[in-house]
């Protein structure tokens, strides 16, 4: 990771397939973290295996955006690995990460940080009486509620909302577990955590506001089938029979899960030469398509 005592905060921000929304959440951000860090912050969209417009939506803003920067992995490397690969480019002395869907406004965020405290870490908590939150379908409540419960009995992580899309951390506490993270989907934040907690770090889990955007593509079903999966590997990972992970991953995991090929030499995009600074952006790379 870079580092660098003038950014106080960075944000990443990893974006699959997200043309419909990224647009107006980084403008949102932009605007409101631009206004009060001014140059301290820096905000990191890392854009994993997409096929679509995202990474041109992004980029069109880089000309007039200082604090933004672009990260493009064309591999499926999943949200956790987009995050991961954000991490290890930020430099700030705080870094989080926020769905880009918008559902977290910019204030709420920020309220991660100012509550950080002697923190070090702080996740948002969709569930706290203070929240302010859309009501999510019945059946993904259930589900969250179910693998909630599964997380504190298989890692005794007291945490009510693990797998809200806003955390936040120190950067001495990131640089301890960064080398340890290896799960790249949906037992991602549950594995972060985990590893703060072994590190010895204080977690907190803060109120937030949360809206339940559209244009989710998650099916709960699947989602709740590959999440159970996910964590039931990762108390694995972490026990006598770790093997048995080994041993799957050397002989139907081969077949399954198909290595990556290398990564490309850079992931970041850029910024244009002032030059071309004050060339106008299409309605279509500003992210103000219609779909």
């Amino acid at each position: 990771m870079n580092s660098s005592a003038r950014i106080r905060l960075s944000i990443i921000v990893p974006a699959y397939n997200e043309e419909a929304r990224l647009g107006r959440m980084l403008d949102a951000y932009l605007d409101h973290f631009s206004r009060h860090y001014g140059s301290e912050v820096e905000i990191l969209v890392v854009v994993n295996g997409s096929t679509d417009a995202t990474a041109e939506i992004a980029r069109a803003r880089m000309a007039d955006r200082p604090a933004l920067r672009v990260l493009v992995d064309p591999r499926p490397i999943g949200k956790g690995g987009a995050i991961m690969a954000g991490m290890r480019a930020a430099r700030g002395a705080v870094v989080g990460f926020v769905d880009a869907d918008g559902a977290t406004p910019p204030d709420a965020f920020e309220r991660l940080v100012r509550e950080m405290g002697d923190a070090d870490c702080v996740l948002a908590n969709r569930w706290h009486p203070a929240s302010h939150i859309t009501p999510q379908p019945w059946r993904r409540r259930a589900a969250s509620r179910v693998f909630n419960a599964l997380v504190r009995l298989f890692f005794r992580l007291p945490i009510s909302d693990t797998q809200c899309g806003a955390k936040a951390m120190r950067r001495e506490m990131l640089e301890r577990i960064l080398p340890h993270l290896g799960l790249t989907r949906w037992a991602f934040d549950v594995d972060l955590l985990f590893q703060v907690r072994r590190a010895g770090g204080v977690i907190r889990e803060a109120p937030t506001v949360w809206h339940d955007e559209a244009g989710s593509r998650l099916r709960i079903v699947r989602a709740s089938l590959d999440m159970f999966v996910a964590i039931c590997r990762l108390r694995l990972l972490y026990s006598p029979f770790r093997w048995i992970v080994s041993l799957y991953d050397v002989t139907l995991g081969r077949f399954i899960h198909r290595p990556l090929p290398p990564p490309p030499a850079s992931l970041e995009i850029p910024r244009a030469p002032a030059s071309a600074a004050g060339q106008p952006s299409t309605d279509h790379e500003r992210g103000n398509s219609r779909h």
